[in-house]
């Protein structure tokens, strides 16, 4: 039987990938990049300055600034995004998600963070939720962002276990990756045609309880 949880946290616990795309969205405005939601998909999951990276190359900008005036924009879009987040609270906590927090410490299963966000213990008390978490994965850690393995590994270490005792939750494409790399159990929130389709998927985080993490598990790992 799997032993934690790795939990993403934008798409999964809460969508506060709204709020990312308006920060990128304003920055870019003011650096003359016009970006759009279908760019921003491919944003989702990724690093702050991964992130930056791409959204530059997309305007033709990549070599236009140096490490530091970099560094200044990535400060910028998170100053953003940390004011529109003041508004976070338990009410945005996604369906189901508090209920399965509540099941897996019942059943003793170790529950961490594998967030690319540097503001995910903001958000968790925010959302009140800080309580239910055995550890959280710092992605200032970690050599590589998503797609990399690197913070699963991570969130695996923190609560005392190997990434192949656990089920890593993610609902982006490069978090799936990322999660197969680290040799955890990958289940995905979203559709197969952006996550693939050799892997467990719900459509709502509703579905994702107790009883369907052990039926995956059994399925993926004691066939």
């Amino acid at each position: 039987m799997f032993k934690g949880v790795l939990f993403d946290l934008d798409g999964v616990i809460t969508d506060t990938a709204e709020y990312h795309y308006l920060a990128w969205k304003k920055l870019g405005q003011e650096i003359g990049i016009a970006i759009d939601r279908a760019f921003n998909e491919q944003l989702k999951g990724v690093s702050r300055e991964d992130s930056l990276q791409r959204m530059l190359v997309y305007g033709g900008k990549a070599e236009q600034f140096s490490a530091a005036e970099f560094a200044e924009l990535a400060a910028r879009k998170n100053k953003y995004y940390v004011e529109m987040i003041q508004q976070v609270s338990p009410k945005d906590v996604y369906p189901g998600i508090k209920t399965l927090l509540e099941t897996l410490r019942k059943h003793h299963i170790k529950i961490a963070l594998a967030s690319a966000s540097k503001n995910g213990p903001f958000l968790l008390d925010q959302m009140e939720l800080t309580s239910y978490f055995d550890g959280i994965a710092d992605p200032a850690k970690v050599k590589a962002g998503k797609p990399a393995p690197d913070i699963f590994l991570l969130a695996a270490e923190v609560v005392g276990l190997t990434a192949k005792e656990c089920i890593g939750i993610e609902d982006a494409a490069a978090g799936i990756t990322a999660i197969n790399q680290s040799g955890a159990l990958a289940i995905g929130v979203g559709q197969a045609k952006n996550l693939g389709h050799d892997l467990p998927l719900v459509s709502s985080t509703k579905e994702l309880t107790y009883d369907f993490l052990t039926t995956c598990w059994k399925a993926q790992r004691q066939a």
